[in-house]
C-alpha cells in the first residue's frame, strides 16, 4: 500500500504523495489513533509526529472523499435513513445518516435537534445532491413522515425499525472512531471528519460477506488502485 516508487511531492510538503495517502488511508481504514499511525510510518522508515498525521488527515481527507463520491455511480433507488445520538463537550447532538440499498453512505448531517425542521434540512441536503429516491426507509420517528409529506409527498415511505438495520449498522463505525478519538471536539469537527470517514471506509469495505474470496481480492485490489490514483492527484 505504501508505494515509494511514486516520489512526486506537493509543493511545500517534505514527503511524497504516497506517504500522505498512506497515512490518511491507515487512519480512516482502521480504528487507529494518530500515534498508532505515527508508529506504523516509523516502522516503514518515515519519521513524523502524530501532529503531522492529524494535519494530513484534516487537510486531505476531504479531498479523498470528494474524489470517491465523484467516481461512484448513482445511488440505488431505495434509501435507509437513521439518526443517532452523539455527545460533544457534554452537549447532545444528532447524527443523521442516509445509506442506499448498496450500503453506500450518501450523506450525513450533525444537528442539535431531532424534529421536523431537522428532518427537512437533511432531506433538502440529500435531494440537492442525489435527487429523489423511489423508496425511503426510516424508523418510526414522526419527524420523517411530517418532513416527507411537505417536501416529497410522492416518495414511498416505509417506517419500520426492523427494515432499517442497514442504516443502523452504519453507526457502528462511528462509535468505534468516536471512542478511539476520545469524542469529537465540536459539531464542525464531527461533520468534517465523518463526511470524509464514511466515504473512505466504505471504499475499503466491499461487502465481504457477499463475495467469494477471489471477488473480494479483486475488489480490494481495485480499491488500492483507485486510492493510488487519488493520492497522485492530491493538491495543496
Amino acid at each position: 500500500m505504501l508505494n515509494l516508487s511514486d516520489l512526486s511531492r506537493i509543493k511545500g510538503f517534505r514527503f511524497p504523495r504516497a506517504v500522505l495517502g498512506y497515512a490518511v488511508w491507515a487512519y480512516h481504514r482502521f480504528a487507529l489513533s494518530l500515534r498508532d499511525v505515527e508508529d506504523m510510518l516509523a516502522a516503514r522508515g518515515v519519521s513524523i509526529s502524530y501532529k503531522t498525521v492529524r494535519d494530513w488527515v484534516a487537510r486531505f481527507g476531504g479531498q479523498f472523499a470528494v474524489l470517491i463520491r465523484r467516481e461512484r455511480s448513482g445511488p440505488a433507488d431505495k434509501w435507509h435513513l437513521d439518526e443517532v445520538l452523539i455527545s460533544i463537550k457534554g452537549k447532545k447532538y444528532w447524527l443523521w445518516r442516509a445509506v442506499d440499498a448498496n450500503g453506500d453512505v450518501l450523506d450525513i448531517l450533525i444537528q442539535s435537534r431531532r424534529n421536523t425542521s431537522a428532518a427537512k434540512r437533511f432531506f433538502r441536503k440529500l435531494f440537492r445532491r442525489w435527487g429523489q429516491p423511489r423508496v425511503l426507509i426510516t424508523d418510526k420517528l414522526g419527524s420523517y413522515a411530517a418532513a416527507k409529506a411537505e417536501i416529497a409527498p410522492g416518495i414511498e415511505h416505509r417506517q419500520h425499525k426492523g427494515l432499517n438495520n442497514r442504516a443502523e449498522a452504519s453507526h457502528r463505525h462511528t462509535r468505534r472512531r468516536e471512542k478511539v478519538m476520545g469524542r469529537f471536539k465540536s459539531p464542525g469537527h464531527a461533520q468534517r471528519f465523518l463526511a470524509a470517514h464514511d466515504q473512505i471506509a466504505t471504499l475499503f469495505r466491499p461487502k465481504r460477506h457477499r463475495l467469494s474470496a477471489r471477488s473480494y481480492r479483486h475488489a480490494r485490489t481495485d480499491a488500492f488502485c483507485l486510492w493510488a490514483d487519488y493520492a497522485a492527484g492530491l493538491a495543496a
